[in-house]
């Protein structure tokens, strides 16, 4: 094998430590030669091993409930959702590539995770994405997010997929290191699925889809590493999409896996063919010989190391069963993909790479892959120091809010809580024809034809909050995506995930991921809701500062009963409007913090979990009843901003509310702007008022009745009252208007 010496200098150019690099060499029993030196890179990268994060998340709960296949054992979590069917979701990062490409990196993040659905035999059904930018002022800030959400809704509405649901946060911490986090939801008949699986000795590998050229090389090394000022110069790092190609993709994997033609197959995200071949090999005990001259590629002279660490997208790798291999290249011929055979399947557990004539790798695939010989790290790990400073603040040193009404327009118009229709507006939300809750609520659901069954699901996580208190944070990320998925009247099944933290190599930042973890996992334990699996992005740090610790939750719920469908907002003059839930003064970490105040400190709201999942229940059995008309979860802003949202939201027919609440806090400002948990605003019939009161009470459940809807103001005793025009003006056209500056 012939190789350029391998220095000090090439190691650390491919994110390897000299510990990591001897382990390599004990594994081959020699040297490594480039080649190899490039594969071990790759697949042992954060990105791919999650070699610093592994040992804290197999804590999580990864049984249970309807888990049909649960985190690590495929390419995508499955849920039982009867009728022989399994929803098949999740969600990963793409935000390194977002930073410095924001369009591409955005698309090809949406491409990736279609892939990672369609490979398990699911058709995909709906869209989601979770995304997190500076603040607006900033021209490179509006570049980052036009891009972005530009790049999400041409590849979503090119491939014909609704995007459904989602989340936008706004802060400054994001401003050089914005987080791009995509979700597809797919649905698939339990004797349909597929395996990302290479076995039986003599098995055709065959490559599928678009010719492989030099983008995307060394992409998984580049999202496993800081942001820097050189990091614009990694632009080929960023892997470029093709919506079209990812079509017929889809259509042929799905048509192969029907036929029960393939043994296996997985999807070349992360690190290429060096990723597929190593993983699938890995999962069956098995080996591979690879001719990389059978590769078809776009760009001449490309090396072996090239072809393999190449992230080019819209590409599969299968195992054919033998005797099928003729069945396989018609059906790519049908859709008009590229389709060569490029190797076989061997029962000795070794992939050995040629090129040129020349053996230029021989690797035991196991050796290379998570839960394999990839490290594992127990990072050391230090409570910051700012955490016990900001938990002691004391929200009695803050002078009295005067006038009501200013206060609540000013946190009212903050980009965190105002419609986020500018976005979602540029995405085709409704193609297929089954969605039935559209973006701007709290879940969306999407109906599954041939059932009397829908399917809610929302992204959530707030960063401020776990900055504040890790572990309570981790809680409320999944316990506040539960609330959105009752709300609409979905039983929360399972979840994915995505945590978005900074350098796990500073203690003080790898506690935080370690608490956040944690959290999320006792969260799930007690409103049995597994983890599926997910994605980790460490590094998301720039030389100024690192982002928020933001783990985001993407939670899938059933509704048994397309009736049961409910949305947020008022539906009917006349309607009583009850408070579910204790509002405490907890107002740390809070939007009213941050906008009347300019603070961001304090501890998050305390969180009972225990509780929390006994309340979602008992709502969720009111909307079964037929006792609710309306449903919105109380979380960012508070109660106010709850309440007027659920007046203006529908823009169709926009209902007023006059409030009167008996107000017991020692502030009036810290009682409606409190962002307490395990709280809904629900509107009932007049008819139904008994039968919700009785219920609540059974259920030692606070509810209050706070007002009636109807007219076209927005009242809260005698402190706040905005006409809808004003408050729909605000809410509706405020990112638009900073777009278009």
């Amino acid at each position: 094998m012939h190789s350029p010496e391998i220095t000090p200098e090439i190691i650390q150019q491919h994110g390897l430590t000299e510990e990591e690099y001897e382990k390599i060499k004990s594994i081959l029993g020699r040297t490594p030669n480039i080649t190899e030196l490039g594969i071990f890179s790759v697949m042992w990268s954060e990105h791919c091993s999650y070699k610093n994060s592994i040992a804290e998340l197999k804590k999580l709960p990864r049984d249970g409930g309807r888990l049909l296949v649960g985190a690590g054992e495929e390419n995508a979590g499955l849920v039982d959702i009867g009728d022989g069917l399994a929803v098949c979701f999740k969600i990963e990062s793409h935000n390194h590539p977002s930073a410095v490409e924001p369009y591409q990196g955005a698309a090809t993040g949406v491409g990736g995770i279609m892939r990672d659905i369609f490979t398990m035999g699911a058709r995909p059904i709906a869209a989601l994405n979770s995304l997190r930018f500076g603040k607006l002022d900033d021209a490179r800030n509006r570049f980052l997010f036009d891009g972005v959400v530009r790049g999400i809704a041409d590849y979503g509405n090119c491939l014909g997929i609704p995007t459904i649901a989602g989340e936008v946060y706004f802060d400054n911490c994001y401003s050089t290191n914005p987080l791009v986090n995509a979700m597809t939801v797919g649905i698939v008949k339990h004797d349909q699925t597929a395996s990302a699986i290479a076995e039986g000795e003599g098995c055709a590998v065959f490559i599928i889809g678009s010719r492989t050229g030099r983008d995307g090389i060394h992409g998984a090394t580049f999202a496993s590493e800081e942001l820097s000022e050189d990091s614009e110069d990694k632009r080929p790092n960023v892997q470029v999409g093709d919506p079209f190609a990812e079509k017929l993709l889809l259509e042929a994997t799905l048509e192969m896996i029907q036929a029960g033609i393939l043994v296996g197959i997985q999807d070349m995200g992360a690190a290429g063919i060096t990723c597929s071949t190593t993983e699938m090999s890995a999962k069956g005990n098995s080996g591979m010989i690879i001719d990389l001259d059978k590769v078809p590629i776009r760009e001449a002279g490309m090396s072996a190391y090239e072809i393999l660490l190449s992230e080019s997208q819209e590409r599969m790798l299968a195992v054919v069963k033998k005797g099928e291999e003729a069945a396989a290249l018609a059906i790519c011929k049908k859709w008009d993909l590229e389709c060569e055979e490029i190797g076989k399947v061997t029962d000795e557990p070794l992939l050995k790479i040629f090129h040129q004539g020349e053996q230029v790798a021989e690797i035991p695939p196991h050796d290379c892959v998570l839960g394999g010989g990839a490290p594992v790290y127990h990072r050391e790990y230090k409570r910051p120091a700012y955490l016990d400073e900001a938990q002691r603040f004391d929200p009695a040193s803050l002078p009295a809010v005067e006038n009501m009404k200013d206060a609540f327009l000013k946190v009212f118009s903050s980009l965190n809580i105002v419609s986020r229709r500018w976005v979602y507006e540029q995405y085709d939300t409704m193609v297929r024809s089954n969605t039935a809750l559209y973006p701007g609520g709290d879940a969306s659901v999407v109906r599954i034809k041939g059932t009397n069954k829908a399917i809610a699901a929302k992204t959530d996580g707030n960063g401020r909050y776990v900055y504040l208190n890790p572990r309570i944070g981790g809680q409320i990320a999944v316990a506040e995506a539960g609330r959105n998925v009752v709300a609409t009247g979905g039983e929360p099944l399972a979840i994915t995930n995505c945590l978005n933290f900074g350098n796990p190599y500073k203690p003080e930042m790898f506690y935080l991921f370690r608490e956040a973890v944690a959290g999320m996992g006792d969260a799930c334990r007690v409103f049995n809701t597994p983890v599926t699996g997910g994605n980790v992005s460490l590094y998301n740090e720039s030389p100024e500062s690192a982002v928020y610790p933001t783990p985001t939750i993407g939670m899938v719920g059933l509704i048994e009963d397309i009736s049961h469908i409910t949305p947020a907002y008022f539906r009917a003059e006349g309607d009583l409007v009850y408070l579910i839930g204790e509002t405490k003064d907890e107002i740390g970490g809070s939007e009213f913090l941050q906008e009347v105040f300019g603070k961001v400190t304090g501890d998050c709201p305390s969180l009972d979990l225990v509780r929390e999942h006994h309340t979602q229940q008992t709502v969720l059995a009111a909307i079964r009843k037929g006792l609710v008309q309306s449903a919105h979860d109380v979380a960012d802003g508070g109660l106010a901003i709850a309440l007027a949202e659920c007046c203006i939201v529908n823009r169709k027919q926009q209902l007023g509310i006059q409030a009167n609440i008996n107000i017991e806090s020692k502030r009036p400002e810290w009682f409606l702007f409190s962002e307490s948990q395990s709280r809904f605003i629900l509107s009932v019939k007049p008819e139904n008022k008994d039968a919700i009161e009785t219920l609540m009470r059974e259920n030692k459940l606070e509810i209050v009745q706070l007002g009636t809807v109807g007219g076209d103001r927005f009242q809260v005793n005698q402190q706040i009252d905005v006409a809808l025009t004003e408050l729909d003006s605000i809410y509706f056209n405020t990112i638009g208007k900073m777009m278009d500056a």
